[in-house]
């Protein structure tokens, strides 16, 4: 229990301060425990340090000023605590694969690195993302709708071999390149979104059968095209299942939203699928 205390507090803590210029030993003192106790729950709940979390969130949450606000490259460089915006351009491409200017153009999407939500499975093997993603915002997407709306659940075939057998810093450039194509596929009509480890989802805001599957297609057509890493190609290849939400999603809890698309991505590989509609 005391484990889990110090890794929801140290969560929370990030959370509220992205802006803010805070130590690794802020954190620990926030959490009422020393640094390397701290360090040890931390790698072990996420298989990542701190520093790597903190900048992946601070390039998250700046997507979404880049994207729906007119602050300008300085002011966000400097909220986010980069010395200068040449910096923090070059921190961004790293995650992102393009440039602050070309992200306002060429992408739709913000939430490459969502912010974990604690639970107790989290300090029992559970890996970095897992399930326990925050999917406040696409809980809201669909909460205004009065009629019947498909989500498109997908989720990267084969892709703990590739953190396995080529490592994470190829792992984050395929999860990048996938969230990119599910991006794409939403386009400015849709709204997608990522849910877990190597799952995503797209809103697509119609009860439109075609339209849903049309808009998987655009995804499963590139199956196969490889990721480039280090002059290495990776093929990615993605799965779609999908559900149908009625109007009462007002009355549906995040857990079982969550267990929804879940069992969607499941009755896909179930079935040797790449593309499955449930409804």
């Amino acid at each position: 229990m005391k484990n889990f205390c110090i890794f929801a507090d140290a969560v929370n803590y990030i959370e509220d301060n992205l802006c803010n210029d805070v130590t690794q030993d802020d954190i620990a003192a926030a959490c009422c425990c020393s640094l390397s106790a701290l360090q040890k729950v931390w790698r072990y709940c996420t298989h990542t340090s701190l520093k790597e979390y903190i900048t992946k969130r601070r390039l998250t949450r700046s997507a979404e000023d880049i994207a729906h606000t007119d602050m300008t490259l300085t002011d966000i460089a400097m909220k986010y605590q980069y010395n200068s915006p040449e910096v923090f351009t070059r921190a961004f491409r790293k995650l992102w694969g393009v440039s602050p200017s070309k992200f306002r153009t060429e992408w739709h999407s913000t939430g490459l690195f969502p912010r974990i939500i604690p639970d107790e499975n989290t300090l029992k093997g559970g890996i970095y993302m897992g399930r326990r993603v925050d999917i406040t915002e696409l809980y809201n997407e669909l909460r205004p709708t009065d009629r019947d709306n498909w989500v498109l659940c997908f989720d990267i075939v084969n892709f703990a071999e590739v953190n396995k057998n080529i490592g994470r810093d190829a792992g984050d450039l395929v999860i990048r390149e996938a969230f990119r194509r599910v991006d794409a596929a939403a386009g400015d009509n849709m709204a997608a979104f990522r849910i877990g480890g190597d799952e995503f989802a797209v809103v697509t805001g119609t009860d439109d059968k075609t339209a849903a599957e049309a808009a998987a297609q655009k995804v499963i057509s590139l199956n196969g095209q490889p990721v480039d890493f280090n002059g290495r190609g990776i093929p990615l290849t993605m799965r779609v299942g999908a559900i149908k939400l009625t109007a009462s999603i007002h009355s549906m809890r995040f857990a079982e939203l969550f267990d929804r698309m879940q069992n969607a991505i499941n009755e896909t590989r179930d079935a040797g699928a790449v593309i499955f509609f449930n409804g």
